[in-house]
């Protein structure tokens, strides 16, 4: 059954997110006057019997997941839960939403493809950028779609500003074209399986009471449960006037979330600064 597309939404037109999730999406989400609707995930990512219940229950035509190295938790589906996500999502008349953030920042395994080369009825309107891989200042994205979704989105988006500037356009040519490009992201593989092993070295020596939840194959990010009883906000604040950054767990979730957690990233710090991070922390915990 191929999708369809619906024009217009209501102040109260429900979509569908995993949760935790990304901060960006829920902020969108809530910008375009719709209102998120938790899916809960587990280690294996969405759970494709609580994503139809979703559906059922709330009529939503969209999820917004993140299938591979989801921030903030980098958790990616399982390879059995696949077919049964697009089955849904299928059965629902709806649409996927796949953000592929970090589709070329693996770093232990080969990066799963993406959903939407499963997809053959056009369910999936795939994301994915060039901005972690390459430069963060280097804002190119890429949106795919097929059939109905593909023209409406087309449309808008000539409507809006009609092309990605050009010299936008060369210098991602340039990058992705050049033999350079696979040799650069074997480097970045190498440097921030580095910098990740170096954080959870850390935060096993100095933070013992805290459960690392995984150690992701790929990604920016790990994932903190904190103690019974720690507030994340407020050692969020406390962190910074130590001049460490770090990013509390509350705000990723929808409602109130099960326990407490906190988001570290290894994207940017050198090890050295990510165990002298960890160790300034430790105290305030």
């Amino acid at each position: 059954m191929a999708a369809t597309v619906q024009v217009g939404v209501s102040l109260d037109t429900p979509v569908l997110v995993e949760v935790p999730t990304y901060l960006g999406a829920l902020a969108a989400a809530r910008a375009a006057d719709l209102r998120p609707v938790p899916v809960p995930t587990d280690a294996d990512g969405l759970r494709p019997e609580l994503l139809a219940e979703a559906f059922a229950r709330t009529g939503a035509r969209v999820v917004y997941a993140q299938p591979t190295y989801a921030n903030p938790t980098g958790a990616v589906l399982a390879q059995q839960r696949r077919s049964a996500v697009l089955d849904v999502v299928a059965a629902a008349g709806a649409f996927l939403l796949e953000d592929d953030w970090a589709r070329h920042l693996g770093i232990d395994h080969r990066t799963p493809p993406p959903l939407i080369r499963d997809d053959t009825d056009g369910h999936v309107v795939y994301l994915t950028s060039l901005s972690k891989a390459a430069a963060p200042s280097l804002r190119v994205g890429a949106l795919v779609a097929r059939g109905p979704a593909a023209a409406r989105l087309t449309a808008i988006r000539t409507v809006e500003d009609l092309f990605v500037a050009r010299p936008l356009q060369e210098v991602s040519v340039e990058i992705l074209g050049s033999p350079t490009w696979t040799r650069h992201l074997a480097g970045l593989r190498t440097v921030l399986r580095t910098r990740r092993d170096t954080l959870v070295a850390a935060i096993r020596t100095y933070l013992p009471d805290v459960d690392l939840t995984r150690i992701p194959d790929g990604g920016l990010h790990l994932w903190l449960r904190l103690p019974p009883g720690t507030d994340d906000t407020d050692l969020t604040a406390r962190a910074r006037q130590r001049d460490v950054i770090i990013e509390p767990g509350r705000p990723y979730f929808i409602t109130e979330p099960p326990a407490t957690h906190l988001r570290l990233t290894y994207a940017a710090a050198t090890a050295g600064q990510l165990t002298d991070g960890i160790r300034r922390l430790a105290p305030l915990l």
